[in-house]
């Protein structure tokens, strides 16, 4: 029985196989392939590639090897996420993919910033899709369209199974855990890192790196990442982007939530970082804690390495 996302921004992605938690179970396994299909991808070709999005972006293109992932924030001037993108190089051209219905604004925008460089943006027709193949520990892979069948493999998990692995370990999802007034300062990866995996802190600058360092070197991001273990008697998760109360008061913002096969139904918000770690929330009428994803005491502790976040 194959299911699929009725709505939002994976609809017609497939949601569950018809048994969501053993999927999940297969997934954590690395026995299971999960069809990321409805994902747009892009390429971007030239002799100028690394060099020029090294400069336009938040991470480290100039020193990325062929063959290793990355994931790149675009930022605004005053550091606010506007974009993102998950990439690797295969020695001539960078291959892309980006959340549902993101990839016309971001492809225009990268295509306004070419000037004179020598670069090349192409979106990618139905010949190729996104896969996670079984047991990957690099990712999903761009594969041509034809092999996705035995990429995956025999044994499947849908988008219901990857959300909730995600989700648990704490990676927030671009767009939907995240608000037109994020920075990469609130949020964190599975790793602890506090800026994520996409902001690299030692290279020159780019739009939204005098925030980003500011905010790392001086001070304390406004709003933290966290883990909302939500009550499990509830019928229903919360509606995302819900307001997250603390005593009646809205303190934060819910996020995407799922129910996991060990820890119930958990989810990830954006809370103000003076809430107290052991404050009892309610979101969307569901009763939560929370577990700290980003410290919020982050900059008191720390002190500038000589460099760090200068051009």
């Amino acid at each position: 029985m194959t299911v699929r996302v009725p709505e939002g921004v994976d609809a017609g992605a497939v949601w569950h196989y018809g048994d969501p938690l053993r999927e999940q179970k297969a997934l954590e396994a690395g026995r299971a392939g999960v069809d990321l299909s409805h994902r747009p991808l892009f390429t971007v070709g030239g002799a100028d590639r690394l060099r020029w999005l090294n400069d336009i972006t938040s991470q480290d293109f100039a020193s990325l090897a062929p063959g290793t992932p990355t994931v790149a924030y675009i930022l605004d001037a005053q550091g606010h996420l506007t974009h993102v993108f998950g990439a690797v190089d295969d020695g001539a051209t960078l291959w892309c993919h980006t959340e549902p219905g993101r990839r016309d604004a971001l492809v225009a925008w990268l295509r306004r910033m070419i000037f004179a460089a020598r670069v090349e943006v192409a979106e990618l027709g139905a010949d190729h899709a996104l896969v996670l193949p079984p047991g990957s520990t690099t990712g999903p892979v761009i594969v041509p369209a034809a092999e996705v069948e035995a990429v995956l493999g025999d044994t499947r998990a849908g988008t219901w199974a990857m959300e909730a692995v995600r989700i648990a370990s704490g990676t927030p999802r671009i767009f939907l855990d995240t608000d037109e007034r994020t920075i990469p300062n609130e949020l964190a990866n599975p790793s602890g890192d506090l800026l994520g995996l996409a902001v690299h802190l030692r290279k020159g600058c780019y739009p939204g790196q005098e925030t980003v360092a500011r905010v790392f070197n001086l001070g304390r991001p406004p709003r933290r990442l966290a883990l909302l273990h939500l009550d499990g008697s509830a019928e229903r998760l919360p509606t995302l982007g819900a307001d997250v109360l603390l005593e009646g008061r809205p303190v934060g913002r819910m996020g995407t939530s799922e129910r996991h096969h060990e820890l119930g139904p958990v989810g990830l918000a954006l809370l103000k970082r003076t809430v107290p770690v052991d404050a009892a929330l309610e979101v969307d009428g569901v009763a939560a804690s929370q577990e700290a994803l980003v410290d919020p005491e982050s900059g008191l502790h720390w002190r500038p390495e000589p460099g760090l976040g200068r051009a």
